[in-house]
């Protein structure tokens, strides 16, 4: 590129981001689809931190269980399960990249009483 040409590629949204470090290839698949969700989820929820997310690999298949506070569920499945449908979507396709295949459970928590 010379002095006067500009690089007009827009530069990745964080969303691009995510799905470009799920395709990463110089980790595992399990945590690189953890990842990928966490990002969906923590952007969905008013507190992040009080997610859990588990994710196990035995052999081609991941498992993924996601706990979410109560009050925070109905943000994270949507009205008749249509946010739950999308993210389970865009987990299909970043596990065929790694050639696994990927389950998603989306669990409730009760809050412990102090």
């Amino acid at each position: 590129m010379t002095d006067k040409q500009v690089d007009k590629t827009p530069a990745a949204t964080p969303a691009e981001q995510s799905i470009a470090d799920a395709d990463d290839e110089s980790g595992s698949p399990a945590e690189s689809l953890r990842g990928l969700i966490s990002y969906l989820i923590e952007n969905l929820v008013d507190d992040p931190s009080a997610v859990e997310i588990n994710a196990e690999q035995h052999g081609a298949v991941v498992q993924l269980t996601v706990h979410v506070p109560e009050e925070e569920l109905g943000k994270v499945i949507g009205r008749g399960g249509r946010i739950a449908k999308a993210m389970r979507s865009a987990l299909m396709i970043a596990a065929t990249r790694h050639h696994v295949r990927v389950s998603l459970d989306i669990e409730g928590k009760a809050e412990i009483p102090v």
